[in-house]
């Protein structure tokens, strides 16, 4: 993004306060960010939602175009009420629905939903996700926990814990070499940092747990302590910058910054411990053997259950290069 001249500015935030009346004067454009309701969808008539919502209700009707790929196909498996989102004037947010058509095609299928080219914007991250059509009663790993409704579908686990093991709080993704420019501004905050936007993302597969003077450390140091009263839900999520000022939902993921300032994760080979109050290991991520400079996160894939790959190659990232606080595919946990 390009800065403006001190006189164009004054023009360009008259038409900022036209469009959006919640937008701040420091802002360019307002931002737009798109979530779905559900990953699984019902292949035998569910319906879903697709929204969209601005940081700020708008003055004039607004429409959000929405593109559909992936091998599920338009009018065959699947229907939307729209081709695009429209914001009402006065509001912040809408949505359109889709609609699983009943078939007997027992193929698996899925439907990539992006955000389509829209100008005067600033769309977050992510504006794109994966959905699954699955058939009502398949149960893949036979745990008695239809696939539909199970968080884990390729993994034996039972019904209190949304069909996924108990593993105990684990490591699920890190970022220690974020991209260049505004590519690696994984914490949100607006400004690329190679320390501050480094994170470590853990994932609690166990009930709620208080992680109250435990520590991440480097080869060197202990570079964070988990203050007192951190507490992580059962499957819940928190994530640890290096720095900054962290910006976004994440998810509903707790946020926290390194207590000393910076994570310093060395691109070269490093070792990330988690370990409890009483200083036994509890995690372990070990960056030797890994790529020197990913420019991107290692996630697990699937997440929670799989081993770490560079983010982006994974499909269901749809190129994202990170995703703090969220599963691979831009859904909440």
């Amino acid at each position: 993004m390009k800065w403006m001249s001190a006189p164009a500015r004054p023009l360009l935030l008259l038409a900022c306060s036209l469009l959006l009346s919640a937008c701040k004067t420091q802002d360019v454009f307002p931002t737009l960010t798109l979530a779905v309701s559900t990953t699984n969808l019902n292949d035998d008539g569910g319906t879903m939602r697709v929204m969209a919502r601005l940081n700020g209700a708008v003055s004039e009707p607004l429409s959000v175009p929405i593109t559909f790929s992936g091998n599920a196909v338009l009018g065959q498996n699947f229907s939307v009420s729209a081709g695009e989102i429209t914001i009402p004037a006065g509001v912040d947010s809408g949505f359109i629905t889709i609609t699983a058509i009943p078939g007997t095609d027992t193929s698996s299928k899925q439907i990539i939903i992006a955000l389509g080219a829209i100008a005067d914007v600033l769309p977050q991250t992510p504006n794109s996700f994966v959905v699954t059509l699955v058939r009502a009663n398949a149960d893949r790993d036979g745990d008695g926990v239809p696939d539909i409704d199970d968080d884990c579908p390729d993994d034996f686990g039972p019904a209190a814990n949304n069909g996924c093991p108990w593993l105990g709080l684990l490591i699920n993704e890190v970022l220690y070499d974020p991209a260049a420019d505004t590519a690696g501004d994984a914490n949100g905050d607006g400004v690329r940092d190679p320390l501050a936007d480094e994170f470590v993302e853990l994932f609690n597969s166990n009930p709620a747990l208080d992680i109250s003077g435990f520590t991440l450390s480097d080869a060197a140091q202990v570079r964070h302590t988990f203050p007192a009263g951190t507490i992580v839900p059962s499957n819940g999520v928190i994530v640890v910058f290096g720095g900054g000022n962290p910006t976004g939902s994440f998810g509903g993921a707790i946020v926290q910054t390194a207590t000393e300032g910076q994570l310093n994760l060395n691109n070269a080979g490093d070792i990330l411990t988690l370990r409890d109050s009483l200083g036994n290991v509890v995690a372990v991520f070990d960056i030797n053997g890994l790529s020197g400079n990913p420019d991107e996160a290692y996630s697990r894939n699937p997440d929670i259950t799989g081993d770490f790959v560079q983010h982006a190659t994974i499909p269901a990232a749809n190129g994202a290069l990170f995703s703090p606080g969220r599963k691979v595919n831009g859904s909440n946990f």
